[in-house]
């Protein structure tokens, strides 16, 4: 990896258990030769395919770095075949701030790819991903959820590319992945995302969205466990567990149809929403309404769906002002 930035203890040609860094220099007011510390573990035996498992994409998420931390502790090598490259907060500064975008330059990680060697800190980041680990990988898995500013039907989400059996190979991973529900993303076209790179890479990927509101459940963090493992079984590094989901387990899929299936805010105030997640809706039905609680003789703002389909994601803070995403619509997908 001599051609990204910043350098690592661990050896990813090593057999066994690795735990470690990559140091990213840092160089800052109080800290002029310092570093960045990503915490970062390698699992190798046997010659399976390597599986990149990612968590802490946005800092107020949850769930994945929770669970790839726990497998750092408790995955013993010996039940594996293959290797699996595990960083559980790649955006650090997000994941210590619990915010989405990184405290040193404000910069949404997963809105970076390929990244810049050369870059800011979070730009380094995502070269480094994108140049030393992507090539490295058969296979990746993002592991998301809403954020502070949404709350999400737990999902595995799924990114096509243009590779048509590269996309049949990711539906099928996430589909063993046995979330209650299964989303077609596609962020307004934008090929940013650690996911489309990830694609784009020839990499099988499978990414989530596990509940949200900046907070864990127990749900979710059960969910998430359990979906990592079913895919580990799936790609064939690890043997399928007792209570693992069935490959190919039939919960049909959704799609976000670009830009109707946001809500967007019109007005400052709060909103106030008029169905709960999984709520069927149709195009033109009334979505809720913004209130204006500093000038009360005003009329609510009233918002309308744009799509049918079903409610996938509310915004998480009633506080709104112009563009912010009050509500997301998924629409079963079109075969």
């Amino acid at each position: 990896m001599q051609h990204t930035i910043g350098y690592s203890d661990i050896d990813f040609d090593k057999t066994g258990k690795q735990t470690g860094f990559l140091n990213l220099p840092l160089s800052v007011h109080e800290d002029a030769w310092g570093s960045l510390p990503i915490p970062l573990c390698v699992i190798a035996n046997g010659s399976g395919p390597t599986v990149l498992l990612m968590g802490g994409n946005h800092g107020d998420e949850y769930e994945g770095p929770i669970v790839l931390g726990d497998l750092i502790r408790n995955l013993d090598p010996a039940e594996i075949n293959g290797r699996m490259i595990i960083i559980p907060a790649i955006n650090l500064p997000a994941v210590k701030a619990g915010n989405r975008v990184s405290s040193i330059d404000d910069l949404n990680f997963n809105r970076t790819f390929p990244g810049d060697r050369l870059g800011t800190p979070t730009m380094q980041l995502s070269a480094w991903v994108h140049d030393g680990l992507f090539p490295l990988a058969d296979a990746f898995i993002d592991l998301h959820s809403g954020g502070s500013s949404l709350s999400m039907i737990p999902s595995a989400i799924l990114e096509l590319g243009e590779d048509a059996e590269l996309a049949a190979k990711n539906r099928e991973a996430v589909k063993a992945f046995g979330a209650p529900m299964n989303v077609v993303i596609s962020n307004f076209g934008d090929p940013r995302t650690s996911t489309a790179s990830a694609v784009k890479a020839g990499l099988i990927t499978v990414a989530t969205e596990m509940a949200g509101c900046g907070t864990v459940t127990p749900e979710a963090v059960a969910l998430c466990r359990r979906g990592v493992t079913n895919v580990l079984a799936h790609l064939g590094v690890t043997e399928p567990t007792t209570d693992a989901v069935a490959t190919g387990i039939d919960v049909p899929f959704h799609t976000i149809a670009g830009t109707s299936a946001h809500v967007l805010a019109t007005d400052d105030g709060v909103f106030e929403p008029d169905h709960a997640l999984g709520t069927e809706v149709r195009a033109g039905q009334t979505a809720g309404r913004i209130h204006c609680l500093t000038d009360p003789r005003r009329e609510p703002a009233e918002l309308t769906y744009k799509a049918d389909g079903i409610l996938y994601g509310k915004r998480h803070p009633g506080q709104v002002r112009p563009g912010n995403c009050c509500l997301v619509v998924a629409r079963p997908e079109l075969t």
